[in-house]
């Protein structure tokens, strides 16, 4: 997985996020020239486009979905302390259009925060999944354990036997923050659970990414999280190589980090299905 997958595209001139602090929003507007190119520096986790992290064989994408404070249009774009130069919708079409050139594969998307969406956006988000994705949608009976539930599913969606896919799956988490709930949306329904399982049969997301505070940017006035992060990944490579792929509770089935593609990150996740 990559976490915030869509911080390769930053718009440099964006405004701050409604939804960081007040402090930062003041230094940011009284200070541009010397604060808007550090948080840039400290936000931006991924320099692989969608379809080049999917292509280095990541399929968990992290989106964090927002509408931008006093936009009068419908258009939702992705959010990491400052938005996107690109479209939730635009990124949904591309993520569309390599499912179709890669029928066998499965992708994950986890979608959440949802910064200033009222319920005419989320439902607007909603119908864009559905009108982009149709048939693609994970049913909601494959969610708990895809491979030993294809057999059971709709003959019209799934051919194939245990393992084979024939037709690519999706399955598309919306998480609400007020309610602290996650959304499995399926192509009729929704399923409420709880973000983040841990019980047996479920996915679980480690997220292995690295977090700064602003004592620490103070103090490294020269740094940024690409750097932190890569200076960081000799003790972040021991640890994905102590894990274990299971349904047990004490292992791992998504292991998502940052700046995947520059490094043996994906490799080393793939490599620990030679334990199972």
């Amino acid at each position: 997985g990559s976490h915030d997958t869509m911080t390769y595209c930053l718009d440099k001139s964006s405004a701050v996020s409604g939804n960081e602090s007040k402090l930062v929003k003041f230094l940011n507007k009284c200070m541009p020239c010397i604060v808007h190119p550090i948080i840039m520096k400290w936000s931006t986790t991924q320099v692989f486009t969608v379809t080049e992290q999917l292509e280095a064989g990541v399929r968990y994408l992290d989106f964090r979905i927002a509408h931008k404070a006093n936009d009068p249009s419908m258009n939702l774009y992705f959010v990491h302390m400052v938005y996107t130069s690109v479209t939730v919708q635009d990124i949904l079409w591309e993520v569309l259009r390599w499912l179709e050139t890669h029928p066998q594969e499965v992708v994950i998307l986890a979608c959440r925060n949802f910064d200033g969406l009222t319920r005419r956006l989320h439902s607007h988000l909603v119908a864009c999944i559905k009108e982009i994705f149709q048939c693609k949608l994970c049913p909601r009976n494959v969610t708990a354990s895809l491979p030993s539930k294809i057999e059971e599913t709709n003959k019209s969606i799934f051919h194939g036997e245990k393992d084979e896919l024939n037709l690519t799956v999706m399955s598309v988490e919306l998480w609400d923050n007020n309610r602290d709930k996650i959304f499995l949306f399926s192509s009729k329904e929704y399923l409420m659970c709880h973000f983040l399982i841990f019980v047996s049969g479920k996915f679980f997301v480690a997220g292995i990414n690295l977090t700064e505070n602003l004592r620490y940017i103070l103090a490294h006035p020269f740094g940024s999280l690409k750097k932190m992060t890569l200076q960081s990944l000799p003790c972040l490579k021991i640890w994905i190589k102590q894990q274990y792929p299971g349904p047990k509770k004490e292992c791992i089935n998504i292991i998502a980090g940052d700046f995947i593609g520059i490094n043996d990150f994906v490799k080393d996740v793939i490599d620990l299905n030679t334990k199972i």
